[in-house]
């Protein structure tokens, strides 16, 4: 008795991939990296993810550097401009809009690192821009606005960066200990103005400071021209 062949499945009876396309790249790499960390997000792996090769992918993405500033670009869609529109102080406004960009990027100091390097320039970073620049246009002239914006920004995505990555390391807290150790124990004859201030030098909570930094930013924006 011989056994029964098997019967051949036709390829026109399988389900047809969905299309690539450069959302749904990004949409893929942020599944990869909410799950598994950024640095699991490679050419490699989305390929696997979209059963595609990976040099599909380069059609739509030109390398990691330009995708993960899709992937930032995705998540800025998200953030919350209503302060823009809302009512009061437009100083306090534009800080708690400047508050919602950092803590997206301090929840993935990866991307907020590619910030520094690759600026986005998607549509959801031009909302933001958009956004900041629609505050400041009330007190600030245009060019100096047009500065104000970009160092508003750097300042925040280098704060993120850091506090990111600090705040994951394994080692940050003994890093940390040390630096309050050796402030504490500087001599007054050697460093006088550290030991003047001691512990004065890391005081206050994080939140606190990166609040006033951004407002000593924007009054000096206020009182600072553009070079002529």
């Amino acid at each position: 008795m011989t056994s029964a062949k098997p019967v051949p499945i036709s390829r026109r009876e399988r389900p047809a991939k969905p299309a690539l396309t450069r959302e749904g790249i990004v949409a893929t790499a942020l599944e990869v990296m909410r799950a598994e960390g950024l640095d699991r997000v490679t050419m490699r792996r989305l390929a696997t993810e979209l059963d595609t090769g990976a040099a599909s992918l380069y059609v739509y993405v030109r390398n990691t550097a330009e995708l993960r500033a899709y992937m930032l670009d995705e998540l800025l869609a998200g953030l919350d401009l209503s302060p823009v529109t809302a009512a009061g102080d437009w100083r306090e406004r534009l800080v708690a809009v400047l508050w919602s960009y950092t803590v997206v990027l301090a929840e993935h100091p990866g991307l907020a690192q590619s910030a520094l390097v690759t600026r986005p320039s998607g549509p959801g970073y031009l909302r933001l821009v958009d956004g900041l620049l629609a505050l400041l246009s009330a007190e600030v002239p245009a060019g100096r606005a047009a500065w104000a914006v970009d160092l508003l920004l750097h300042f925040a995505t280098s704060t993120a960066t850091e506090q990111g990555t600090r705040s994951r390391a394994i080692d940050a807290r003994e890093e940390e200990d040390q630096a309050i150790a050796a402030i504490a124990s500087a001599s007054a004859d050697t460093y006088p103005h550290i030991a003047a201030l001691g512990l004065e030098l890391v005081s206050g909570a994080g939140p606190d400071r990166l609040t006033w930094g951004f407002h000593v930013l924007i009054n000096g924006i206020l009182q600072t021209p553009r070079p002529t």
